[in-house]
């Protein structure tokens, strides 16, 4: 077996990843001998990719979706963050053993450490949406120290779920909800996929904003949301959802080809491109 590191991104489909180009990137600029390839494996199949991930036939990988919550279950060991979180999208093996992590909670508050100055001082966040996405970052919100969380969802009783894993200061709403804690706001996350390409826009009335509240997508494509326009049209600083993507990968990076690798504007401009947007 070679002792050249190998990582993978799995997932169904698969093709749309941009985790190859980050990697790639990554092991170029630290001229390391490694590789990191995109599989498409269906949901049946996985369980096999993870029996080669302990057997050493790969270093590590990312699971994506469909497999973040088949990773949790598979693995031997979790990272807090993937228990809180309940998926896991970074995987590697220790002493013999597969262990799964998440990044995405990382990715959310580093992303927003390097570009909107003082995000930490806010008390007080509304999370749009309750999907898998939405526990990531309200984990990332209540370890930064945020009192008040509120999830607002079209049907409440999803957010109500959510919001139950992580104790009394997070709260679920239905959308009704969402004019009343958005006055409310130090921080507005959208954890939606409405605005994404070939998606409805997600449109909100920004006017009852506080003007030094922050609003943040976590949609890369497009770059600037409809979301992140309205917010910035009502005087809101803002932040996309492309360093997510980018800072999200830096962990398991480190850990498959031992090289912490650094988040700049030449990575970003290499992914920009790629997307149509640089």
């Amino acid at each position: 077996m070679s002792d050249r590191p190998r990582a993978f991104v799995a997932g169904h489909p698969v093709n749309h990843s941009r985790s190859p180009l980050i990697h790639g990137f990554w092991l170029e600029r630290h001229g390391i001998d490694g590789c990191y390839e995109a599989l498409d494996v269906a949901p049946e199949g996985f369980e096999g990719l993870m029996r080669d991930v302990r057997a050493g036939v790969w270093t590590g990988g990312n699971a994506t979706i469909p497999h973040k919550e088949a990773a949790f279950r598979l693995v031997d060991r979790r990272d807090g963050a993937a228990e809180a979180i309940g998926a896991v999208n970074t995987l590697w093996t220790e002493d013999g053993m597969l262990v799964g992590g998440n990044t995405d909670a990382y990715g959310f508050a580093a992303n927003l450490d390097q570009r909107l100055d003082r995000w930490r001082d806010g008390e007080t966040a509304l999370v749009l949406g309750a999907g898998g996405a939405s526990r990531a970052i309200v984990h990332a919100l209540v370890d930064a120290g945020y009192r008040r969380i509120d999830i607002v969802n079209r049907t409440a009783q999803r957010a109500v779920d959510v919001a139950a894993r992580f104790g009394e200061g997070v709260k679920g709403h239905g959308w009704q909800a969402v004019d009343e804690r958005l006055a409310a706001a130090d921080l507005i996350v959208n954890t939606t996929s409405l605005g994404m390409h070939g998606q409805p826009p997600l449109v909100l009335d920004f006017g009852a904003a506080h003007s030094s509240a922050f609003a943040t997508d976590i949609v890369y494509v497009p770059l600037v949301t409809p979301f992140l326009a309205a917010a910035n049209e009502a005087g809101l600083a803002t932040c996309d959802g492309l360093g997510m993507l980018l800072h999200q990968a830096v962990p398991g990076f480190e850990r498959w080809f031992g090289a912490r690798p650094r988040v700049d504007e030449a990575l970003r401009m290499h992914i920009l491109g790629d997307l149509g947007e640089g």
